[in-house]
């Protein structure tokens, strides 16, 4: 077939398919669910643990402009993500609408894409837990063996990849296969317990952004930003830009919720909703957290895994009784950023095999539960393995490149479908089309940019990795084709 790349599939069909609750997904989830999956996704390893090293590496205090830049974009991207999910309420995000809107071969890409950002995401997420359970665990004298707290690999520069002489990051492994137990029980039960860990939280959050304002050395923001070491991305301009690609990865959230759309009692209305709010929520929170953290220590020592904790405990003692709750509250958070993102991972394998590109075993769902199972443990054991072997700043950057381009496609797609298929029924409708769509495209690609060859390199070998699944089993399995 001549344009079988590039074959659409029909909404009228998307819809059909998750309208059929019969062996397929539930709808149980309300509005106030999708805010705190939102939040319980982006407020985790972006705040308590990226802050840190993009402001000692990159940004300096000026992270927060880093931050302003990433929500704007971010802002932009999520008017774009409501008006799908509203309009094609399916689970699979960003996949299924470029499905229906610029065909196959690009939705695979895009698809394989989501996998790579949603993996490297709990992985890195899961690093970040780790570090801040190693750290209370220390705190209370009972600190684990330096054999099973690191990764086994590292990157260093100049040199690649290096054995640490570390056997596995144990903490990283056991928080994946805890997440995995809990969403093979069920969507329902996970949103409820998500809910009771975003108020710890945010309530955590507001504790330290509260009590951390008495203890701002302003000679901490001097220089706001910091000269640039002759070093592209290395501090100045370049580093806060840089810092942005960073920190997207901060607000990826509201991407996993658009996965929810098939899970949603009333998606045209709800999933607007969940997205904007979450994401405005959030945007206020990191900033202010930023500003908070860099104010209280300086940003050349914040390069560590726990920053926020450490902030606490240079503050000294009249500040130190706040410790265990912030560690707490880190390790109850970022437990719920692991449960979103895993929840998204498993719903994007679920919408590609349910296509047929990739095994069925996938999509079937169990019907107890309405889990899918296979999805979900094969995702668990990738993600685990990911999160013991491997350092957090190499996935970090992995996941951001991975996002940016999701969100450079669905603003590229809104526009392409507006043209195609202006009579479509669109519950809410992105304002000021092209501009806004096209202004998020741009962030999202200038940002890209700023990312290191290193990265960008591991992005085009992920790729033709997949491109070669899919001309070698996908395109001829798809159900397109069958049709």
């Amino acid at each position: 077939m001549k344009h079988d790349l590039f074959r659409k599939k029909s909404i009228a069909a998307m819809m059909k398919e998750s309208g059929d609750s019969a062996g397929g997904l539930k709808r149980t989830l309300s509005a106030a669910n999708l805010v705190t999956l939102g939040i319980g996704a982006i407020v985790g390893t972006g705040i308590f643990v990226v802050t840190g090293q993009a402001a000692a590496q990159y940004a300096g205090p000026a992270l927060t402009i880093s931050f302003l830049i990433s929500a704007f974009g971010c802002v932009l991207a999520g008017l774009c993500y409501a008006e799908f999910s509203a309009m094609i309420p399916v689970s699979g995000s960003a996949y299924s609408y470029s499905y229906a809107t610029i065909g196959e071969l690009l939705a695979w890409f895009i698809g394989w894409d989501l996998i790579l950002e949603y993996l490297f995401a709990v992985s890195s997420v899961s690093v970040g837990w780790s570090g801040y359970m190693c750290n209370l665990l220390s705190s209370l004298g009972m600190a684990l063996p330096p054999h099973l707290v690191q990764s086994t690999f590292d990157h260093v520069a100049g040199q690649g990849w290096v054995f640490t002489g570390s056997i596995i990051n144990f903490p990283a492994v056991f928080i994946v296969a805890l997440v995995t137990s809990l969403l093979l029980a069920g969507v329902k039960q996970s949103a409820l317990i998500n809910n009771i860990i975003v108020v710890i939280k945010v309530s955590v959050i507001l504790l330290f952004i509260g009590f951390g304002l008495s203890y701002i050395d302003m000679s901490n923001y001097h220089p706001y930003i910091p000269e640039n070491t002759g070093q592209f991305g290395s501090f100045g301009w370049s580093g806060i830009l840089r810092a942005t690609a960073v920190v997207f990865f901060a607000y990826l959230g509201f991407d996993a919720l658009s996965t929810a759309a098939q899970e949603t009692k009333n998606p045209q209305r709800d999933m607007p909703k969940g997205i904007l709010i979450s994401l405005l929520i959030c945007a206020v929170l990191y900033i202010a957290v930023t500003a908070v953290l860099t104010g209280m220590v300086n940003y050349k020592e914040l390069n560590v895994d726990a920053p926020i904790a450490l902030a606490i405990d240079r503050a000294g003692a009249n500040l130190r009784w706040l410790s265990p709750f912030i560690k707490l509250g880190a390790i109850a958070g970022i437990s719920s950023v692991v449960l979103v993102m895993m929840y998204g991972l498993t719903r994007i394998y679920y919408a590609i095999a349910h296509d047929g590109m990739l095994p069925r075993m996938f999509s079937k769902v169990n019907p107890k539960t309405g889990v899918p199972q296979n999805a979900t443990l094969f995702a668990g054991i990738g993600c685990g393995l990911v999160a013991g072997l491997f350092p957090l700043h190499a996935l970090v950057e992995m996941v951001s490149i991975g996002t940016l381009m999701a969100f450079a496609i669905v603003c590229i797609s809104i526009i392409v479908l507006r043209k195609t298929q202006p009579d479509l029924k669109r519950p809410f409708r992105v304002p000021l089309v092209p501009f806004i769509p096209l202004l998020g495209a741009g962030i999202c690609i200038l940002q890209m940019v700023s990312l290191p060859w290193s990265t960008w390199l591991r992005l085009i070998i992920w790729t033709a990795a997949g491109l070669a699944i899919y001309f070698l089993y996908g395109r001829r399995r798809s159900r397109l084709n069958k049709k």
